[in-house]
């Protein structure tokens, strides 16, 4: 590829609009361009990009026996309906000009689930299937360029086996695999314990990038190893002493009172680790008080992962003065009845705690949880702090800022009782299949690597996943023996299935060298009068600059091995 002839539109400035280093360097070194909110265009070089990344996940796959197919993104309905998925908020419906209601796939349980249903013997398990396939969600707050986006190209693999311990084998075969996929991507990435949300199931497990883009939080322990989600993560607790509590809860006057701070700075009031905060929500249409320790903050997917549901709202004030006869900031459950109470396990056995009367500006001291709450369900809510102790080792945990780029689930026989994708076991009786889904967002993946790999010169890709392995930047070319030269050295690395980009521009020099180091190509020959007169041309490498005066006639063989050695196990960069 000759740059004088590609579409490569680099911009000197920032786009306005750009937080994220990937989102600010993809639109000025022209990989992407955005068409609408969380909607975006792959450039040729972001294409190219998006290709060599698809390449690597295909081998991994394919090669724990991963069979490929291509499926609609247009689905009925009705299918979504029958797993109990058909009003997720984030979904785009549509109907046909028949009437008929339609979805655009947000990902692809259900239609390879019907198709397994084809399955009918043990002796065809297992199987694993895999796409690259378009998902479209209708995201509430679409940023960052490629990591949050509406549509986006998704790979999604799919295992079935007769048992739960097929599905295990299959499960950490994928663990590997996307462990592999990764680290030939460049990316060193934590994988941890993570929530598996609306996609149900007994386990998943999330890979993380640790960046300041991302928008998901782990706990980390760097002792042993543990990590998890803050949507799962759990840490141990300092033993509290709670000493005798009276014979019953005793009101008191809080005037103005309205926050756990409030009342730790009011007299007579309380610490906030001896207070109980009391929050109602609305879930499957029902009101749930849900109590915690009042310096600790509930994780709403661990509320709702407790208790089995999708969707959770807060309830309005004037839901909450119906039921419970006062506003928020005095809220408590001693002696309410008739309304699901669930609390966090760091409640558990507590006394002499504090918390709202259910009367405006009152308060009660002196509750004992057990005596003077009906509590039903004992749940961990609350979310881990920097510094907690880690729940396998004690040492401190860590919080970190992450953006996912996998997630593997256990999905058990979830989808396939439902929609009827069963085999026959070899004693002849019908048994729904095990399955696991796993998956891997390109687009985010490809920005996710430039999270990963840059500087203040652009991008910096590693070879593995480059457009272009080398860029060779001609200096002056309307001196025919200077372009001479490049030429031949362009046709010699395009011959040993190097990807080469030869920059003929009628351009300066400083331009030339500042966009191949926006763009990130990882090797730069520099061609020009003085070396050429000296028999030499220059090699620069872009990780970390060196540079290195070759003879020009051993120029493309030197290259190759040093592309070769770098692009490691990648498969071939596209021509």
């Amino acid at each position: 590829m000759r740059w004088n002839r590609a579409f490569i539109p680099t911009l000197r400035d920032d786009p306005a609009e750009a937080e994220a280093a990937s989102h600010r360097l993809l639109v000025r070194a022209g990989f992407v361009r955005q068409l609408a909110a969380g909607v975006y265009s792959l450039l040729p070089l972001g294409f190219r990009t998006a290709r060599r990344i698809e390449a690597i996940i295909r081998e991994e796959i394919a090669a724990i026996g991963g069979q490929e197919f291509q499926l609609p993104c247009l689905h009925p309905a009705e299918l979504w309906e029958r797993t109990g998925r058909g009003n997720i908020p984030e979904s785009f419906r549509l109907k046909d000009r028949h009437g008929a209601d339609l979805m655009l796939g947000i990902t692809h349980e259900e239609v390879f689930t019907w198709l397994a249903r084809e399955l009918r013997s043990w002796r065809q398990l297992p199987q694993l299937w895999f796409h690259f396939q378009n998902k479209f969600r209708d995201e509430e707050r679409p940023k960052s360029g490629l990591l949050r986006v509406r549509e986006f190209v998704m790979k999604d693999s799919y295992s079935f086996d007769l048992d739960e311990p097929g599905l295990d084998q299959q499960f950490q075969q994928h663990l590997g695999a996307y462990r592999r996929i990764f680290a030939r991507c460049g990316l060193d990435t934590v994988a941890v314990q993570a929530s598996s949300g609306a996609m149900g199931g007994s386990e998943s497990v999330e890979f993380m990038l640790p960046t300041g883009a991302g928008e998901d939080w782990i706990a980390a322990c760097e002792a042993c190893g543990y990590a998890a989600n803050i949507e799962k993560a759990t840490s141990l607790l300092a033993p509290v002493e709670d000493g005798g509590a009276p014979a019953a809860p005793e009101k008191f006057p809080t005037p103005g009172v309205r926050t756990i701070q409030a009342l730790v700075d009011f007299e007579g009031g309380a610490a906030a680790e001896r207070q109980i905060k009391t929050l109602v929500h609305i879930i499957g249409g029902a009101p749930v008080l849900t109590l915690l320790r009042g310096d600790h903050e509930l994780v709403e997917q661990k509320l709702l992962d407790g208790l089995g549901e999708s969707e959770l709202r807060a309830a309005r004030e004037d839901e909450i003065r119906a039921l419970l006869g006062a506003g928020p900031g005095s809220l408590g459950a001693v002696g309410v009845s008739k309304v699901r109470i669930v609390a966090d396990s760091a409640l558990e056995g507590r006394r002499n705690m504090t918390t709202g009367a259910n009367q405006d500006d009152h308060h009660l001291r002196g509750v004992d949880i057990e005596r003077d709450i009906a509590v039903g369900a004992w749940l961990d809510l609350r979310a881990v702090r920097d510094g907690d102790a880690c729940p396998l080792c004690e040492a401190p945990l860590a919080l970190r800022k992450t953006v996912e780029v996998g997630h593997i689930f256990k999905l058990g026989t979830k989808y396939s009782e439902t929609l009827g994708a069963t085999v026959q076991n070899e004693s002849g009786a019908t048994t729904p299949l095990w399955m696991g889904s796993y998956g891997i967002g390109v687009g985010r993946l490809l920005a996710a690597v430039v999270e990963a790999h840059h500087d203040a010169r652009g991008i910096v890709w590693p070879t593995s996943v480059a457009p272009f392995e080398v860029v060779i930047s001609v200096l002056n070319p309307a001196q025919v023996e200077i372009l001479e030269a490049a030429e031949r050295i362009y046709h010699a690395l395009a011959e040993a299935g190097i990807a080469v980009l030869l920059d003929d521009r009628d351009e300066r020099p400083g331009v030339k060298f500042k966009d191949a180091e926006l763009v990130g190509i990882p090797f730069r020959i520099t061609i020009g009068p003085k070396g050429l007169a000296q028999g030499e041309a220059e090699v620069l490498r872009r990780r970390d600059g060196e540079q290195r005066a070759l003879d020009i006639n051993r120029m493309a063989g030197t290259v190759t091995e040093d592309v070769l050695e770098a692009r490691g196990a990648a498969p071939a960069a596209p021509p």
